[in-house]
């Protein structure tokens, strides 16, 4: 590889340093569908304040990238080569992911969790062995198949404090939700400087607090089913509900992260499990519905990092639903509702560079008459 594009690739993670962690979504929530067929379906939502500009990002093998030291800045940290493609979604142009799958259908994202995150005091003489937590996606996607090839390699690596100056000198508060072609789920965290990696049979993943506490809290709604209830009898007489729906009489509806991962929970269990993977996918559709959040329903005062430091709304940036046996990953940005494609089958994975796709197109519509 040539000077002039390692030090393009330098440029690059020197802004990411400065610039990235602020834009990192505040209500993301997360879940796995499993297919019939014995594939997998992922869905996420990207919520923030601040326009992310996000574009498809498709990173080949054998890219370099320069791992983010102790001093924050690019290079001094681990500097890998890409092993697998990836394709999935940056922010404001960015080769570093938010979102992604990579060619062997290892698929996740990073959620926000600022209440907990604490990682890893690594000594400048282990600088050379770690990566900035912003990081993390991009390192894993790009390096293994499996969760359980994560697991064994970020026990081998670092994850350190390096920290963002446009982000009150603090580092991007993330963890991290993966899936693998098996449909195998793990969570990633770092709480009080230690790394913490937790299977996750639910799927699902939100923001704080800590995941085991989110755990903890299912039980809270062992009474929801999706089972409607029977009408209640008092000394003979019966009281049906009013509608359908009696069995998830409770099921919490508002923003806040354990409502939403509570709700996410039982939609995504309720969900048929004879339909293929290809249908699953119009099923996570029709589920991350209940998780969009329309201009106006979560207003940011101007003292609030996540809007930028100008206030602003929170909405519903973009929408992924990705299958990981067809190795189709499907986008919907917030200014364009028309579901966009991208077949990770069609990647050049021995392309060089790191290309991207506009995903801002004008809204368009299928005329009826």
């Amino acid at each position: 590889m040539s000077q002039k594009i390692i030090k393009r690739i330098l440029a690059v993670s020197l802004i990411v340093s400065v610039t990235f962690a602020p834009i990192l979504g505040n209500a993301c929530t997360s879940f796995l569908l499993k297919g019939g067929d014995g594939g997998f379906v992922y869905g996420r939502t990207m919520e923030f304040g601040l326009p992310l500009k996000s574009q498809l990002t498709v990173i080949p093998r054998a890219t370099p990238m320069l791992g983010v030291g102790v001093d924050s800045k690019p290079g001094t940290g681990l500097n890998w080569t890409t092993k697998y493609a990836v394709a999935g979604l940056n922010g404001l142009g960015l080769p570093v992911l938010l979102d992604g799958m990579n060619e062997k259908g290892l698929v996740g994202g990073l959620l926000n969790a600022p209440n907990t995150a604490v990682f890893q005091a690594v000594a400048p003489a282990d600088s050379a062995n770690s990566i900035a937590s912003v990081q993390m996606l991009t390192y894993a996607l790009s390096n293994f198949i499996t969760v359980d090839e994560v697991k064994a390699g970020f026990q081998k690596i670092l994850v350190n404090r390096s920290v963002i100056p446009a982000f009150h000198n603090q580092s991007a508060p993330v963890r991290m939700t993966l899936h693998d072609a098996a449909g195998k789920s793990i969570v990633i965290e770092y709480l009080k400087g230690e790394l913490v990696i937790t299977d996750n049979p639910t799927t699902v993943m939100t923001n704080d607090p800590a995941f085991r506490d989110q755990l903890n809290n299912i039980g809270n709604y062992a009474n929801l089913t999706n089972v409607e209830r029977d009408p209640l009898m008092i000394n003979g007489t019966s009281y049906a509900p009013p509608s359908s729906g009696s069995g998830l009489h409770g099921l919490p509806g508002d923003y806040l992260s354990p409502s939403r991962f509570i709700r996410a929970l039982f939609l995504s269990k309720s969900a048929p499990t004879n339909y293929t993977t290809a249908q699953q996918t119009n099923t996570a559709w029709h589920i991350l519905g209940s998780f969009d959040i329309p201009p106006g329903a979560i207003s940011l005062p101007a003292t609030n990092s996540y809007g930028g430091g100008v206030g602003g709304v929170e909405i519903t940036e973009w929408t992924v639903v990705a299958d990981n046996k067809n190795l189709m990953y499907y986008v919907k940005m917030f200014d364009n509702t028309n579901v966009q494609a991208f077949d990770l089958k069609k990647i050049d994975v021995n392309a060089r560079g790191v290309k991207y796709y506009d995903l801002n197109l004008p809204q368009s519509y299928i005329q009826i008459n």
